[in-house]
């Protein structure tokens, strides 16, 4: 038994090795039992698949493989492979993240977090709605990881003053009655309490008698341990939730464009603008019912129990909007690169919000048709970043000579956008549309299409919160860009074969990728949240369970009613028809645009 147990060890250290030796050899009956090309694609379809989720090779390298794989294997030449991983849309999320790391350099993001949790107030139902809104809000435009690291630290600050240290509270909830009859209690002192303590030798800490019960201390204690894990668990799902709003908040929707884009080079529906309109509004829907249910569960609800007494309860809250306040004070007023950096990043979402909202003429029409994309506006506003001064020019240095000849910092720098930019994020996305592109060439993508045919006669608003939960279910195990790189091919071409818009499906199953709430190793916020030791894993799948049902009914209500005027998805799409020329041939009824009932 011994020796089975050290060999197993001895294969759990070479798992990953194992997985990119035989993963290869098992897949090669595909080669042989499809057709030829399909064949040759799904296996590399799969083999990437594999490798995505148990992250055998690095996420970035498995993204490269088919530069390799495709020109070798006859499914694609180099020349029309190599070009997918540098696309527009990789430009624009570039520049996001640009834009991210300039808000960032001058502690922007910040000050918008701390002013947002002063107004909200510091009522613990209050405080977990303003954490979600900052959190979500910064999350649009930052990145989900970065966003989390900094709410994460101003909630501990806030807590504490709240509720004071996190394991002494632990601590009074196992608390026992003294021989005495009294109760001891250890406290923890903050530097502006004018509290009397006794030290007790031997002890750290503070200890103090209290007149209370011990079952009335253990519920209080209990009840603002469960009030803390509310404010840990919130700040990472609004993260999450937040990025569905813009196409530049997480990759999955940018993936989503790229294959659009490939996949029905004459669609043009989805821009940022349009985006925006469409998730914007569902991410408030989500985050109202994500907050009912987080304050519901860890009892933020109920403020009369977080502390017993009415004046205390009015002292804490007191040092709670200070410890906000002070924290607010240490920036400063707000310097000249805090200013232009608002300005700049006020001006790149208004001109990607107007360039083409679809229900408005955008600026767009000033250019010839077609010439300017999101990432051209994109890349016109951070490239002015690198050159603006992050200091107020003075006429008055030009006349001074005795002056210090210093040169002009920028507002941002290229060593910081080295720093801070996750470039294999970027080599994902140029992996998942070369993957797409390679699926719509070989014919892989109508070849599985036509073997899911029998999923016509599910009902489409049916479908569509089926396909949602089946991603939100798989992100768990697997990151949402591999996921959404996977499945958008199938989904795509299950739509096309029962000639329903493909948006109708695509777009819930992109949103879906995000929907990651119920494991620590999900997503990075999660692991970030999970890390701080205040959650446990029972925490997050009790309350991320309930999440995913909440996000995917949201999903599918936005879907059906104002998606479904905002992109048409009502009918069959003119752009989809070219893309399914074998279908229309076989099947003359492709060619008529057919009416369908969404109704769930």
């Amino acid at each position: 038994m011994g020796a089975v147990l050290a060999f197993t060890k001895k294969l759990w250290c070479i798992r990953k090795q194992l997985i990119i030796l035989l993963t290869p050899l098992l897949l090669l009956p595909l080669l042989f039992a499809l057709p030829v090309k399909e064949g040759k694609c799904l296996f590399v379809v799969l083999l990437m698949a594999i490798f995505w989720c148990t992250e055998a090779l690095p996420l970035a390298i498995t993204a490269l493989l088919p530069i390799c794989l495709f020109p070798t294997l006859g499914i694609l030449p180099s020349k029309k492979v190599c070009p997918q991983y540098l696309l527009d849309t990789n430009f624009l999320f570039l520049s996001g993240l640009i834009m991210a790391s300039a808000i960032e350099e001058w502690n922007l993001h910040r000050r918008i977090a701390l002013k947002v949790l002063m107004l909200v107030g510091v009522k613990p139902a209050w405080l977990i709605m303003g954490m979600m809104i900052t959190t979500s809000s910064l999350s649009m435009w930052l990145s989900n990881t970065a966003t989390t690291a900094m709410m994460l630290p101003i909630a501990n600050a806030i807590l504490e003053s709240l509720f004071g240290d996190l394991q002494v509270l632990k601590e009074n909830c196992k608390i026992k009655d003294e021989p005495d009859g009294k109760t001891t209690v250890k406290l923890h002192a903050l530097t502006s309490e004018k509290q009397i303590l006794t030290m007790e030798d031997g002890k750290d800490g503070q200890e103090q008698f209290d007149g209370r019960s011990p079952v009335e201390i253990r519920a209080e204690a209990q009840y603002q341990l469960k009030v803390w894990k509310g404010f840990m668990i919130c700040i990472p799902y609004a993260a999450s939730i937040g990025g569905t709003a813009t196409l530049t908040g997480t990759a999955p929707n940018l993936i989503l464009v790229g294959q659009m884009k490939s996949y029905f080079p004459d669609c043009d529906i989805i821009n940022f603008g349009s985006w925006f309109i469409f998730a914007f509004p569902l991410m408030v829907l989500f985050l109202l019912l994500g907050w009912i249910w987080i304050t519901f569960l860890y009892g933020a609800l109920n403020t009369r129990l977080c502390v017993a007494k009415q004046d205390e309860r009015a002292t804490m809250e007191a040092k709670a909007k200070a410890v906000i306040e002070e924290d607010y004070k240490k920036l400063g007023p707000m310097n000249f690169a805090e200013r232009s950096i608002a300005f700049f990043f006020i001006i790149f979402a208004v001109l990607l919000f107007t360039r083409d909202p679809k229900f408005f003429p955008g600026w767009e029409r000033f250019f010839n048709k077609g010439y300017v994309s999101d990432a051209v506006t994109a890349v016109i506003i951070v490239s002015i970043l690198f050159f603006f001064p992050s200091q107020r020019p003075s006429f008055n240095w030009w006349l001074d000579f005795r002056s210090p000849n210093t040169q002009y910092v920028p507002l941002v720098s290229w060593k910081k956008v080295q720093d801070s930019v996750p470039w294999n994020i970027i080599l994902l996305l140029g992996g998942g549309f070369a993957m797409a592109k390679g699926c719509e060439e070989s014919g892989l993508a109508v070849w599985i299409g036509k073997h899911l045919q029998p999923l016509a006669e599910v009902p489409p608003g049916l479908a569509v919160l089926l396909i949602t939960a089946f991603v939100a279910c798989f992100t768990e195990f697997a990151s949402n860009t591999a996921t959404i790189i996977i499945f958008l091919p199938v989904i795509a071409e299950l739509a096309l074969n029962i000639q329903i818009n493909p948006l109708y499906f695509m777009i819930p199953a992109t949103i879906g990728c995000s929907f990651a709430f119920m494991l620590p190793a999900a997503t990075p916020p999660n692991s970030i949240a999970f890390a701080s030791g205040h959650l446990m894993v029972k925490d997050m799948v009790k309350t991320g369970a309930v999440m995913n049902i909440l996000g995917i009914l949201a999903v599918s209500l936005a879907v059906n009613t104002w998606g479904m005027h905002l992109f048409g998805l009502s009918t069959f799409p003119d752009w989809a028809f070219p893309v399914n020329t074998t279908t229309a041939i076989t099947d003359p009824q492709n060619l008529t645009v057919r009416h369908f009932n969404t109704t769930v």
